[in-house]
């Protein structure tokens, strides 16, 4: 059985390892034109918080892809990969002077170890007039960290990357059984999907080795430490193809990072990043039958997560992967 996955981010790596774990007689190949620091994956902070905007098919099926995933992430902290993988425990503080529900998370409170409310006194941590707060502790992945382990992995347990742009997916008819498409942002062109909607986003990554917290406020403000510095953010431009460094979005979101946390003041750039969030609503992950003029080409596919692509990534390859077993089990002409 010959597979190929076609995208290299966090998406596309952790399907390709999820489909060697369970198709341990296939091949599995990675396409790809763009890796690594050239993803969108790359810029993201890496936190586990799914916003309650994210959606599968139905909510059951989104609740399971989010506990798999928090499963996936926590289980490879426990092992002796973790700090080569980037990933690691860490907890922090979500505060709002608006409403309390941006504090609360419905999906992730009875996944994650700990979520409980802000005390008083933890209110007054940051600067600001906060009513509402909420404590818990997650996982974080660091991408530019995880995506070159995850891609050893894959090479280690026999996997082939091939780099190389395609113009449709149907270029790949005949050559494999079944294709899992986890080209995020694009998708819009290869599969003509209108429903996929670019959602910029802009982090400035700092030195503060004395940040050990993450901190959330009004207004997509947000603090993360990670393994290479800590993640200042943010902002989304619904609908915006700019990949440029804005420096009016970098001076909006170190004001706003300042203000939430003073001891940033001066701290030392270490790069500023832009990515594009590939949005969609539901998230795509299903099997469509290609028409091609050489049959049907059997393609998975597995993208559309919006900010929520390192969060939820296991989650769904776990998900695309049955798809894939479902469909190369069938006994169907197709």
């Amino acid at each position: 059985m010959k597979v190929c996955v076609v995208g290299a981010g966090v998406v596309g790596l952790t399907t390709a390892l999820e489909l060697q774990r369970e198709l341990r007689n296939a091949n599995v190949t990675v396409l790809a034109d763009r890796f690594e620091q050239d993803t969108c994956s790359d810029v993201a902070a890496g936190l586990f918080r799914p916003s309650s905007s994210f959606s599968g098919p139905t909510e059951e099926i989104t609740r399971k892809w989010i506990s798999d995933a928090y499963s996936y992430w926590d289980e490879l902290r426990k092992t002796e990969h973790s700090a080569r993988a980037g990933v690691c425990q860490l907890s922090g503080y979500i505060f709002s002077s608006r409403d309390p529900a941006i504090v609360r998370n419905y999906y992730i409170e009875k996944v994650v170890p700990l979520y409980r409310a802000a005390t008083e006194q933890e209110l007054g941590l940051c600067p600001g007039e906060w009513k509402y707060g909420s404590f818990f502790t997650t996982i974080l992945t660091e991408c530019r960290r995880f995506q070159p382990w995850a891609a050893d992995r894959f090479l280690e347990n026999g996997g082939q990357i091939v780099t190389q742009r395609l113009e449709s997916l149907r270029e790949l008819q005949g050559r494999f059984d079944v294709v899992v498409n986890c080209t995020g942002l694009e998708a819009k062109r290869l599969c003509n999907d209108q429903k996929l909607v670019p959602i910029r986003g802009q982090i400035i990554k700092v030195r503060a080795s004395w940040v050990k917290t993450f901190f959330y406020a009004d207004f997509d403000t947000y603090i993360i430490p990670g393994f290479e510095g800590v993640s200042l953010g943010g902002c989304r431009n619904y609908d915006s193809y700019n990949t440029d460094v804005s420096r009016h979005d970098s001076s909006a979101i170190r004001e706003r990072c300042e203000a939430l946390l003073p001891s940033l003041r001066g701290s030392q750039v270490i790069r500023e990043s832009v990515g594009l969030r590939p949005h969609r609503d539901p998230v795509r992950v299903e099997l469509e039958l290609l028409p091609t003029a050489k049959g049907n080409l059997r393609v998975v596919h597995n993208y559309g997560h919006g900010g929520y692509g390192v969060t939820t990534a296991p989650g769904t390859a776990k998900y695309a992967t049955q798809l894939v077993k479902d469909a190369l089990n069938s006994n169907s002409k197709l």
